[in-house]
């Protein structure tokens, strides 16, 4: 099938991205069935959407993985990302903002702006993507479009202006009010094909009126022209026209939202198409991006062009029962063709596009080549994996790749039946390529398989996938905590290895300053070796052994973070010098100095966020504070209801989900994500350690 042409212009790539249930799905599936692309709208919760086509996914009601389609609204083509919003899948809408140029924030309107909200927001405003926020279900019972618009202030921005204001109060609503051309937008039923245009109601002229003012008065600021109209001609002195060209000059700069509200299932998704077609970035306004070439290190940059070498992005990596790998790529520059040859600048090595997938969900569609600005799927890479760049071979290019953080929950996994082992092994395998958050290692002690996710709605995804898709039988542990190891103090300590037992021997001898890192993360190694007396070809054998050594912690058997080593010193011997003894001398540096430099066990300490009706606040305080929980806020929500803030240690929070529904009748819901390390008391930190070393 021919695509259609659309110049690049007249592109968009967008995410749909929101906390778990404000309707993002939802509102994707009315927009797939506005722009014609499906006869229904289907239900989440009767496992009916487009978008949410894992069997997980259909079960649960949630959004697991990022589902990509594409549709065509008014000359437009818009490639959508639906995102989930569960803490545990965060990566999935990180590596999907990272290759989007714009967004639409769907907020639940019965709940305002949420803790997941605030989450994807950071993520947005961390990729620079300009966004438009969408009030969804205001037409349902507690759903309000001012107190929602308040909490976008509250929590998020004062730069959020409404564009559309709602006709009518809950299950009246009706319609909107288009602020730029002051026209009502009306409809009889929320399933009818067509808007209906006509004059503003009486009752809400005024009204109107005061929030075009303000609409007008903040857009003129992107321009000092326009400006200048405005203060000498006031408001009718710009034009529609103009004033779109203001807006979207404003939004395009990432920290001014315009906002709208509805039912994500109705034909007022309409007006939403056409914010995103009229006011977000199409891949020339993102202009040009900049990496690196991979030989020499220099800054290069490739311009949204066709007449560009080659550089496209992998972001994502999902495996089709049909065509296995699927490797989902946007391009920034220049045209990928099926077949030819591309560079994996990640590992130097060239690779053949097999086939060039449209994705529709879960459907596939043919196609020979996607050109800049683009986001389709492509099978027969074997060695690319997720923040890969894929170049033109004979100009490459490393793009910045994407950041995902440390999983801190753990489970230990074992096969059922000899036969289980090798497909279990394929099947982690698989798991993790696609998940880059999906750890999988064999702890040396015990020679257990441990899983490492986001938390346990994400392992118990992966064991559930590894059963279906994979048909692996397993005995799953209890899940445990990725407790980490650090140091307070500083200590100074010489790492000597001298073996001479006949023949060659061996010599290594090195003196390292340990002290906590400035930002309390990761691994810092400083070469402060003046002269020769540690050989600059033996230096990066002591960096390894000291790095391999904290792998292993301590205290009680942790990783260890945020230490500085600082090697200032040593002596060599010219025949029995080796990078094997000084690896050695790294090695025993470690285990001289770490315990002198006051080693402390840390603990993932979670951000936990409990929204209830207020008779319960009592109970739910009293449980987060005998799970060792510190309360941070407490603020009344829209009907009643209580949001209660506070900071509790990962350890204690498991199967909370349940127990805060069985603690209120069913009626709170908790979010959870995780906040930082924090240094685990010492009467726990002695259980902790005993029980590790039993």
């Amino acid at each position: 099938m021919a695509e259609k042409k659309v110049p690049l212009k007249d592109f968009r790539n967008i995410g749909i991205i929101a906390h778990i249930d404000a309707g993002k799905t939802t509102t994707t599936e009315g927009i797939l069935y506005r722009t014609g692309l499906s006869h229904k709208i289907g239900a989440v919760h009767e496992g009916e959407t487009t978008t949410d086509w894992m069997a997980q996914e259909r079960e649960r009601g949630i959004t697991i993985t990022s589902a990509a389609v594409t549709c065509f609204w008014k000359g437009h083509k818009i490639n959508i990302i639906d995102t989930p919003g569960h803490i545990d899948f965060t990566a999935e809408v990180e590596r999907s903002l990272r290759v989007l140029d714009g967004a639409v924030t769907v907020f639940d309107g019965k709940m305002g702006v949420e803790a997941q909200t605030e989450t994807v927001w950071r993520q947005a405003n961390k990729y620079g993507v300009p966004r438009i926020c969408f009030i969804n279900k205001i037409n349902q019972t507690g759903g309000d479009f001012y107190k929602s618009l308040k909490s976008i202030h509250d929590r998020l921005s004062k730069q959020a202006f409404p564009i559309h204001l709602p006709i009518g109060f809950e299950k009246d609503i009706n319609g909107v009010v288009d602020l730029v051309d002051m026209k009502a937008y009306t409809y009889n039923d929320f399933s009818d094909h067509e808007l209906q245009v006509g004059e503003i109601p009486a009752d809400m002229l005024e009204k109107a009126k005061n929030a075009r003012s303000l609409l007008v008065e903040n857009a003129v600021e992107a321009d000092d022209e326009l400006m200048m109209k405005f203060f000498d001609g006031g408001e009718e002195a710009i034009t529609i026209d103009e004033l779109k060209g203001a807006l979207r000059k404003r939004v395009l700069d990432g920290d001014f939202f315009l906002v709208t509200g509805g039912d994500g299932r109705g034909v007022i998704v309409e007006k939403v198409l056409d914010l995103v077609t009229d006011y977000l970035p199409s891949p020339l306004d993102v202009d040009q991006i900049w990496g690196e070439n991979p030989k020499t290190g220099e800054e290069v940059g490739r311009k949204p062009s066709v007449d560009e070498p080659m550089a496209s992005l992998a972001f994502k990596i999902a495996t089709d029962p049909f065509v296995g790998k699927l490797i989902f790529v946007r391009a920034y520059s220049g045209t990928l063709k099926a077949g030819s040859y591309v560079l994996n600048t990640m590992t130097g090595k060239k690779e053949r596009i097999g086939r060039i997938v449209r994705m529709h969900a879960d459907k596939r569609e043919e196609i020979d080549e996607i050109q800049a600005g683009d986001i389709a799927a492509v099978v027969g890479l074997k060695d690319t994996t997720t923040g890969a760049t894929l170049s033109d071979v004979a100009h490459p290019i490393v793009l910045e790749g994407i950041e995902f953080a440390e999983p801190p929950v753990s489970i230990a996994v074992e096969p059922k039946t000899k036969a289980d082992q090798e497909k279990m092994a394929n099947a982690l395998q698989r798991l993790a390529e696609e998940d880059p958050t999906f750890r999988v290692h064999t702890d040396e002690e015990t020679n257990q398989t441990i899983l490492s996710g986001m938390g346990e709605l994400h392992l118990d995804i992966l064991i559930d996938r590894m059963k279906r898709e994979f048909k692996v039988e397993a005995n799953v542990g209890e899940p445990q905590v990725a407790f980490r190891e650090t140091i307070r103090g500083t200590a100074e300590a010489q790492g000597k290895h001298a073996k001479q037992s006949g023949g060659r021997g061996q010599y290594g001898d090195v003196w390292i300053r340990f002290e906590p890192t400035e930002s309390g993360e990761g691994f810092e190694f400083v070469d402060e070796i003046k002269g020769g007396v540690v050989p600059q070809e033996y230096r990066p054998a002591v960096q390894k052994g000291i790095d391999e050594t904290l792998k292993g912690g301590v205290i009680a058997g942790y990783p260890m973070i945020g230490v500085k080593a600082t090697l200032y010193d040593g002596s060599y011997h010219d025949v029995d010098s080796s990078e094997l003894a000084f690896n050695l001398a790294g090695v025993l540096a470690v285990k001289e100095g770490i315990p002198k430099a006051k080693p402390v066990l840390l603990e993932p300490v979670m951000k936990v966020e409990v929204t209830t009706p207020e008779e319960f606040m009592g109970d739910i305080i009293g449980d987060l504070n005998s799970r060792r929980g510190r309360i941070e806020s407490m603020e009344d929500l829209q009907a009643g209801a209580k949001l209660i803030r506070a900071f509790v240690p990962l350890a204690s929070m498991f199967g909370y989900t349940s127990d805060v529904r069985s603690m209120s009748q069913g009626r709170a819901a908790s979010t959870m994500e995780l906040a930082q390390y924090e240094e685990v008391p010492p009467n726990v930190a002695q259980e902790i350690i005993e029980k590790r070393n039993k």
